[in-house]
């Protein structure tokens, strides 16, 4: 079989999707009703260190913005803890525009006022300047993956009141985010207690993404990461899976390998370098971990072009004794995103997570 054929389809066209469209387009997603007498929650927008970003060779900023989202009752209840989830954003979008996607604070008040035990949703920033980091650990991106893993909860449990246990800590991501959060969920499953991957992309391995020798050579004569930002949506979500799975620290100025080289031809050494990430090739070395969660939840629209990603990774779990459940519902890409977060969820989180009252 071609390399290229076992592409992951999904990832090409929803890199292509989101590349093509104008950012504030991004935010077509249905808005629930608002949910009556529903008390407010505090956000803050704090900023976040990370010495795991800090000298990547793209120059990506390793001071990185948060959004923490409190719950009704933490102001007015001091001695009290709650759970925490951490909301991954897609490719493209930064986290600010995640929240618009989902419509938070209102899902997340209309959710408390509908008997959701509260808990506190922290929204990472991980949008660097090829629109996306792939939550992956690279030199020439920065190690997004520990960030998120080991430093954001290092912080979120010195600063809030959180129960610091994995039992009552969950992890979300939606597209580039619910990658993101398997491959995170998958490698640090010890870190949390419950997962929930919403149309999550690149489950399979890639192929060559169809780059020609025209492409690579147009991508090669780019003079700068800065001046990558002025190059067709297509060439620069291949720079940012290639920046994220096949770094190359000697390859200045942008420091990636690219899967085809300027003649055209696929290259099989990176090619295998990004097969490697995709979480169906590492799922097996973290497969007893994954067992341990208390729950595991996958959903994905059923005119979603990553409807077979959420299908494949579903299957793959169960074929390895890790109970799951998967929900096709009415829907595409991004228009029920703030109804999922509202109506299933948060009340997913509330169900499986541990919740406490005082310290």
């Amino acid at each position: 079989m071609a390399i290229r054929s076992i592409l992951s389809a999904g990832l090409a066209l929803a890199l292509a999707s989101v590349a093509a469209a104008p950012v504030h387009a991004q935010v077509g997603t249905q808005q629930p009703p608002v949910v009556e007498g529903a008390a407010k929650v505090r956000i803050d927008r704090v900023t976040v260190h990370s010495d795991a970003i800090a000298g990547n060779l793209m120059g990506t900023t390793a001071e990185r913005d948060v959004h923490v989202v409190l719950p009704p009752s933490y102001d007015q209840n001091p001695d009290r803890r709650y759970p925490v989830v951490y909301a991954l954003h897609g490719y493209w979008v930064k986290a600010e525009q995640w929240l618009k996607e989902v419509h938070v604070p209102q899902t997340a008040e209309g959710a408390f006022a509908s008997g959701v035990p509260e808990m506190i949703l922290v929204f990472p920033d991980s949008w660097n300047e090829h629109n996306g980091s792939f939550y992956s650990d690279s030199p020439t991106t920065g190690d997004f993956e520990h960030f998120i893993a080991d430093e954001l909860i290092d912080y979120v449990d010195t600063h809030y009141r959180t129960i610091a246990r994995p039992e009552s800590r969950g992890l979300v991501g939606h597209s580039m985010g619910g990658y993101g959060a398997s491959r995170i969920g998958i490698m640090h499953a010890d870190k949390y207690g419950a997962l929930y991957l919403m149309a999550p992309c690149c489950q399979s391995p890639m192929g060559s993404r169809d780059l020609t020798a025209q492409d690579v050579q147009t991508i090669m004569a780019v003079p700068s990461v800065a001046a990558s930002q002025e190059l067709p949506g297509n060439l620069r979500s291949a720079l940012a899976v290639a920046a994220a799975f096949s770094p190359d620290p000697d390859a200045a100025p942008l420091y990636v390998d690219l899967p085809v080289d300027a003649q055209g031809r696929e290259r099989a050494d990176v090619l295998a370098r990004w097969k490697a990430n995709a979480p169906l090739s590492f799922l097996d070395r973290y497969a007893d971990k994954v067992r341990d969660y208390r729950a595991v939840a996958i959903d994905v629209g059923d005119k979603d072009f990553l409807l077979d990603d959420a299908q494949l990774l579903h299957d793959a779990l169960l074929e390895r004794g890790i109970d799951n459940t998967l929900d096709v519902y009415d829907g595409d890409h991004t228009n029920r995103l703030g109804f999922r977060m509202q109506d299933h969820v948060l009340p997913f989180f509330g169900r499986t997570l541990v919740t406490g009252t005082s310290e």
